[in-house]
């Protein structure tokens, strides 16, 4: 993982030596040179300022969208970093490494126009896309990490509430004939929070006959939960979801008497029932 940052801090090190040569160019623009170094034959008939300016203008634009790329890699890479537990005097995104040496003149960066420059930085926002693609694969395999240590199922899926209806055969609340209830219900006050009961990715998220506003999570192992009824959804399908976090608000949406949640446990796609998990405790 050290490698892959300290390879992506190299190219960060070449991002900022290019953009301090052009912020130069930005800042001397006025002082235009009488024959400029790129070429004029393809241009239509305009002064040699205005050209500049032009140039200039693209290029402060695109040093804009660079610094703003960057800002995003710096915000994943202090994440990493922190997940990975790397001291912050050993790794910082909030500054350069350290650097040194003897001073020596180069004329490469000087004798090149502005035109040229344009390709340099387009070529170095490539390097930074791949780079950004390298940490957030990174940061899947810590999040899967994450997952496998906490994707034991345990617990209630509230926060507040109690226990409403168990597994099992019940009367149905509609039409008062028996019926089987494939999960447990927990009721409470609308807009209680409703929490995972373990990590996992969302294979659900929105309405679904019966369940009103639905979510499922699949945990691996052949495990699912669900969690219906509810009156508003806090994740996405594809979501990476972590134990205790608030999926969604307690609600009544759906065939529903009132404010509760609808909790499944399903293994292999089938419901099981949920009451050992909800007693037994969690893992540490």
């Amino acid at each position: 993982m050290k490698l892959n940052k300290l390879h992506w801090l190299s190219a960060l090190t070449v991002f900022a030596l290019i953009s301090g040569f052009i912020v130069h160019l930005i800042a001397s623009a006025d002082d235009v040179p009488a024959n400029p170094t790129y070429q004029m034959s393809n241009l239509p008939d305009i002064d040699n300022t205005q050209v500049n300016s032009q140039q200039v203008t693209a290029v402060a634009m695109k040093l804009a969208e660079l610094q703003s790329q960057v800002l995003r890699l710096n915000a994943l890479g202090d994440r990493l970093a922190e997940d990975a537990s790397i001291p912050d005097n050993e790794f910082n995104f909030e500054q350069l490494p350290y650097s040194g040496g003897p001073i020596t003149q180069s004329h490469d960066t000087e004798s090149k126009s502005l035109a040229e420059l344009l390709v340099d930085i387009a070529s170095l926002e490539e390097s930074l896309v791949h780079e950004e693609k390298q940490l957030k694969m990174l940061e899947s395999v810590t999040l899967g990490h994450h997952i496998e240590n906490t994707r034991y199922l345990s617990g209630r899926p509230i926060k507040k509430g109690w226990l409403s209806s168990y597994y099992g055969l019940r009367k149905d609340p509609f039409n008062g004939k028996p019926a089987m209830h494939k999960g447990v219900d927990f009721a409470g006050s609308e807009n209680a929070d409703i929490i995972a009961t373990a990590s996992g990715v969302v294979s659900w998220a929105g309405e679904r006959y019966g369940y009103g506003q639905l979510i499922e999570i699949n945990h691996g192992d052949s495990l699912k939960t669900r969690y219906g009824h509810n009156k508003a959804i806090k994740v996405s399908v594809g979501d990476v979801v972590t134990k205790g976090q608030v999926i969604a608000k307690m609600g009544s949406t759906g065939r529903s008497t009132g404010p509760h949640v609808h909790y499944e446990i399903l293994r292999n796609d089938r419901q099981i029932d949920p009451k050992k998990y909800v007693y037994r405790k969690a893992k540490n």
